[in-house]
């Protein structure tokens, strides 16, 4: 029988929390700015999945990035709602791009 040594939850510990979070960030980011595969519906929709725990965390990029898909991309009523709510508080946050993406909706 193999015992579990406090050691081991010792180095589990140590790794940083935020990691996980950046790395889809990144991931998600270049998926949508690759100009190949950011116009693809299946990887916005990877893309998506990927912003939307940080942007639940309060990540003021996700919350933009992840708006500005829900407000361009998402047919339904619902999604757009959340989309605009994502922007609004990454504008409240001073992102540039969700503000400007906000005036365009507005007009």
């Amino acid at each position: 029988m193999k015992f579990r040594t406090s050691t081991s939850s010792v180095a589990r510990s140590n790794t940083p929390p935020e990691a996980p979070k950046r790395f889809s960030l990144r991931i998600a980011v270049w998926l949508l700015d690759n100009p190949r595969l950011g116009a693809n519906p299946s990887v916005k929709h990877v893309a998506g999945h990927l912003l939307k725990q940080p942007a639940r965390q309060g990540v003021v990029l996700a919350q933009s990035r992840l708006g500005q898909l829900m407000c361009r991309d998402c047919g339904s009523a619902r999604d757009q709602r959340i989309g605009y709510e994502l922007l609004r508080q990454a504008a409240r946050a001073g992102d540039r791009l969700a503000q400007q993406e906000l005036s365009k909706i507005e007009d």
